[in-house]
């Protein structure tokens, strides 16, 4: 069956894998992915409580209607149980309610592709706060992942940066990421870029199966560990046993 290219999508696109509330509007084209309106909020406690309030203020400041989305595009992590399940489940009670597709992408793809743009980098290290002084980490050359998605200790990854430099870290590392200390200064020549997920960075991901209207896959969270609610009760049954 031969695949059927549009025009253009109307996106809405959302992600709450980091400590970033981040949704907008974007239309995607053959000639690549414009921004049409977006909002970018940093609270790591709110964003069940903010995400449908920004969502309504890009509609209402785009002009477009709920019906005229085409598509949604969600961030799956890797990230905190508790945020990132605010995303994908709104992103998938909108698309049911609409009857449009939604389709996951890797919130670290997301970033390399943002970190990449106007950036000579040929590889790229993204790195984000995992919590439990852990960060989430996933390697790039030429705008391909050629390592992780996975979860490590700061100093493990260092460690193997020394072994395999990049060219560009990004990402935001958080302060443990170099024992408190910025992680620039551990790691000469290698510039690092506080690059939060954006919509046309989200978006770009998947631009080539919106366009050519693929059924996207089923959405499947990324944690790369057990919510710290399973631990605990975990715990708890092994001090009763």
């Amino acid at each position: 069956m031969a695949v059927v290219v549009v025009s253009g999508r109307r996106v809405l696109v959302i992600d709450t894998a980091t400590d970033a509330i981040v949704t907008g509007l974007v239309t995607v084209r053959a000639g690549g992915v414009d921004e049409v309106s977006s909002r970018t909020v940093v609270d790591h406690r709110r964003h069940a409580e903010m995400l449908t309030t920004l969502m309504r203020e890009c509609l209402t400041e785009s002009g477009w209607r709920g019906v005229d989305v085409d598509a949604v595009v969600v961030g799956c992590g890797p990230g905190p149980f508790t945020g990132l399940r605010v995303g994908m489940a709104t992103a998938a009670a909108y698309g049911d309610a609409l009857g449009i597709p939604v389709y996951g992408v890797g919130t670290l793809d997301a970033i390399a592709a943002a970190a990449a743009r106007g950036s000579q980098a040929r590889s790229i290290l993204v790195v984000t706060d995992a919590r439990r002084r852990e960060v989430y980490w996933a390697r790039y050359a030429d705008g391909r992942r050629v390592g992780g998605p996975g979860v490590s200790a700061p100093a493990v990854l260092q460690a193997e940066l020394a072994a395999e430099p990049v060219d560009l870290i990004a990402g935001g590392a958080p302060p443990h990421w170099a024992g408190g200390t910025e992680p620039a200064s551990r790691n000469p020549g290698r510039p690092v870029v506080d690059v939060a997920p954006d919509v046309v960075g989200l978006a770009s991901v998947i631009a080539p199966a919106l366009l050519a209207g693929s059924p996207p896959d089923p959405l499947v969270p990324l944690y790369l560990r057990r919510p710290d609610a399973v631990e605990l009760a975990d715990q708890k049954k092994k001090r009763g046993s």
